[in-house]
């Protein structure tokens, strides 16, 4: 009977622990989206208004925009690559080692510097553009850095670089794995070295592409510090992913939920002789900025 209590009453404080400030946080946080929290937390439960207003943000929609063609580019371009480095490993060419460890090597780094070696080369006034003009090539231009529809394909491209590598590595795992008696019947019956890869490789594989999908998939969505590094959510926040997004409203801007702000209160006596003073809000904000983007999170009150 002691026996078999005893590991679970060594594994019960971890389970515990792991219960209350794991789950029990995201409980706590999934209660403040519903309630009336902005910068500190407020128990005023006010339903799915906050999340009415997120949706209503402008900022937010492009965030979202923003993760699906990162991610889908990231994942696609990241795998194919991988593959591609993979099968051309494969066949047992010269220096594979060498060409190994220069292929990995990237994913040493951390995507803070990733992100900083990439805006450098990115850099119109100094990188890759700069350097073909001084060469000669004065019509080259690869502005791609400054560009608001076209600086996230530079987040795509350090990404990529990044991780390619690393999904070759586990490509090429899965590959040495194939039990190479069946490769030789299908040479023996006639078969193409493409059509092997394609009919009798690549499906024997299947386990390991659900693994590296996982492993990039998570990858794409912690990329927050490659953005910041490489862009920081900018030209404006074309760029803006959805933790760059959460980031800058919730500890640059103190707002942890979108919940409209409340009317002035305070002064009660100037309220009265000057109640206009108090009564403006966005809507007159964009009235008296008509060529300016004025957005409610955009909005301070003076509460």
């Amino acid at each position: 009977m002691r026996q078999t209590w005893l590991p679970k009453l060594v594994v019960a404080p971890s389970f515990v622990l792991g219960l209350a400030f794991v789950y029990g946080l995201m409980a706590w946080n999934g209660y403040l989206s519903v309630s009336a929290s902005r910068l500190l937390p407020n128990y005023e439960f006010v339903g799915f208004e906050q999340y009415l207003r997120l949706w209503d943000s402008e900022r937010f929609r492009v965030a979202l925009s923003n993760m699906a063609i990162f991610g889908s580019l990231f994942i696609g371009g990241a795998m194919a690559i991988g593959l591609l480095l993979a099968v051309l490993l494969d066949q047992k060419i010269r220096a594979e080692g060498v060409l190994r460890t220069i292929y990995l090597y990237p994913m040493a780094l951390s995507f803070i510097v990733t992100g900083t070696a990439w805006k450098w080369i990115l850099n119109p006034g100094l990188g890759l553009e700069a350097t073909m003009r001084r060469w000669g090539w004065e019509s080259f231009s690869f502005d791609w850095l400054v560009d608001p529809d076209k600086a996230i394909y530079c987040i795509v491209i350090a990404g990529v670089w990044q991780s390619a590598g690393f999904v070759m590595a586990l490509f090429l795992a899965g590959l040495r794995g194939i039990d190479d008696s069946i490769i030789k019947a299908a040479q023996i019956d006639g078969a193409s070295l493409p059509r092997i890869y394609w009919r009798i490789v690549l499906p024997s594989l299947r386990p390991v592409v659900f693994s590296t999908l996982m492993i990039v998939s998570h990858l794409a969505i912690k990329s927050f510090d490659l953005v910041m590094a490489l862009t920081a959510g900018g030209p404006g926040f074309s760029t803006d992913l959805p933790a760059t997004f959460m980031y800058a409203m919730a500890f640059s801007r103190g707002q942890i939920g979108h919940r409209r702000r409340r009317e002035f209160q305070r002064h009660p006596p100037l309220r009265q002789s000057c109640p206009e003073a108090f009564q403006l809000n966005f809507h007159d904000l964009r009235q008296l900025l008509p060529g300016q983007r004025v957005e409610d999170d955009d909005f301070i009150d003076p509460v």
